[in-house]
């Protein structure tokens, strides 16, 4: 059976996995990166936002540029 600790420690290895598929979006724009995260929940939504800002400060700041609504993309 799956302990606390064991899901969470899979859910932030989910949620990092996305974050750099979504700075790999970044280069096919801004359609592609909200696309994949349409497809997760909004907990994961955020978790992917938040790392992939803490991955690729470069690549997140271009995001907002071209996507300064991107907050509401987490609702």
């Amino acid at each position: 059976m799956d302990t606390d600790a064991e899901l969470s420690d899979s859910w932030w290895e989910r949620v990092k996995y996305y974050a750099q598929l979504a700075i790999e979006q970044v280069e096919y724009g801004v359609d592609a990166v909200k696309q994949l995260l349409s497809t997760l929940t909004i907990n994961e939504r955020c978790g992917v936002m938040l790392e992939f800002e803490d991955i690729d400060p470069d690549k997140f700041a271009q995001l907002v540029t071209d996507a300064p609504q991107w907050t509401e993309w987490m609702v």
